[in-house]
């Protein structure tokens, strides 16, 4: 089943979970063997975030955050800890992830690993400007591409 993993370093990788047991192999990938919340922040995906993350100290996982906040169209809590990505069934359930949303993650993991690069040089002018430049950026990425139509030849 795939699914994507996003670090709190911006590392997007390609998972291929096990059918029967993508729970615990969820688990393996966020390093844990407590708690895994999901979250819905878009309805063909789950987003499976460490339960413990922000008490244990893991570091904030601004990738993930970008693409939950611009899926739902508003800035959300901080998310820490790395981050599974899978789709999501009609039942709920965990399903394998598609192209289109697989592609969603890759984009705002690449722009936030730009804009952070780009801070570096010109800092934005307070973490309220942060946030709203990344989700600004992040709801560009997952934006539906508008449909190019061209008429045919003039008769």
């Amino acid at each position: 089943m795939r699914a994507l993993r996003i670090a709190p370093d911006t590392t997007v990788t390609e998972l291929d979970l096990p059918e029967a047991d993508a729970h615990l192999a969820i688990r393996d990938h966020i390093g844990t063997t407590g708690t895994v919340d999901q979250g819905v922040y878009h309805r063909r995906a789950l987003l499976h975030i460490h339960g413990d993350g922000r008490a244990m100290g893991l570091a904030q996982n601004i990738a993930a955050w970008a693409l939950a906040g611009a899926w739902r169209g508003m800035a959300l809590y901080p998310v820490h800890g790395p981050v599974v990505v899978t789709g999501r069934a009609q039942d709920g359930g965990v399903a394998d992830l598609d192209d289109g949303l697989a592609q969603h993650a890759h984009a705002v993991a690449q722009t936030v690993r730009e804009t952070l690069g780009e801070w570096r040089t010109r800092p934005p002018a307070s973490n309220e400007a942060a946030l709203s430049e990344l989700l600004a950026y992040a709801a560009r990425d997952v934006a539906p591409q508008p449909v190019v139509r061209t008429r045919g030849p003039a008769h």
